[in-house]
């Protein structure tokens, strides 16, 4: 099947899953194409098929593709940001997903200032305590929240998760849902905090079922990355 085959298949996935969900039927799900290691004529068929929301790993790599794009889309940043590299990030993206210190925050909403712009952004939990994933942990999460809500140049949209790569999805659920409260808490008293992230090719049907509205899909749209893909044309 091609992209924009695989694209309308996930679509209809998404529509199942949210009709299943125990909360918020009606919410909107926003699928965010990973165009990671994808050239960029791959990214403008998906994107003419109807994906508006692409999401990027690599700074460099996202730089060198948006330059030539050519489409009017909403950019996601959804991996590891480096501080050193926030300058850049606030120039290349429309929501950074992955905030997941005081540290990286303090920097972009210094970097923000100089563009000037108000950068959205989600900030990334480690709800499973996973030593090799990034992500603030629980007790960290409200004293890094009051800190971007602070913050004059940072604007908080809401929670973004990478659950464990279980061999069973299934055993992701309670984290899910776990995170979806988590969420709604959270939300009751702040207005722009629309977006909880969370789910990807192997597991976002759950996710979606238990409360993510915003779903991170590659391999699902485009297959498996070609490591060795250096053409961006």
């Amino acid at each position: 099947m091609s992209a924009t085959e695989n694209l309308q298949a996930v679509l209809a996935e998404i529509e199942n899953a949210r009709l299943k969900r125990t909360v918020a039927r009606d919410e909107e799900i926003t699928l965010v194409a990973v165009t990671k290691n994808h050239g960029v004529e791959l990214m403008r068929e998906v994107i003419d098929a109807g994906a508006n929301n692409i999401g990027e790993n690599r700074i460099q790599e996202a730089a060198e593709k948006f330059q030539i794009l050519n489409r009017n889309v909403t950019r996601h940043l959804i991996g590891h940001l480096q501080s050193n590299k926030v300058k850049q990030a606030v120039k290349l993206f429309d929501l950074i997903q992955s905030v997941d210190s005081r540290h990286l925050a303090e920097a972009l909403d210094k970097a923000a200032a100089l563009v000037p712009k108000i950068q959205d952004i989600l900030i990334q939990v480690n709800l499973a305590r996973e030593s090799q994933k990034s992500g603030v942990e629980l007790e960290n999460l409200n004293p890094l929240i009051s800190f971007v809500e602070e913050s004059k140049n940072l604007r908080l949209r809401g929670l973004m998760m990478i659950a464990p790569n279980f061999t069973n999805p299934e055993d992701c659920r309670p984290l899910f849902a776990q995170m979806r409260i988590l969420f709604d808490k959270l939300k009751t008293s702040r207005k722009d905090f629309d977006f909880l992230s969370m789910g990807m090719t192997n597991d976002y049907k759950i996710a979606i079922e238990e409360g993510a509205n915003v779903v991170r899909l590659g391999t699902a749209i485009f297959g498996e990355r070609s490591l060795t893909n250096g053409n961006h044309r």
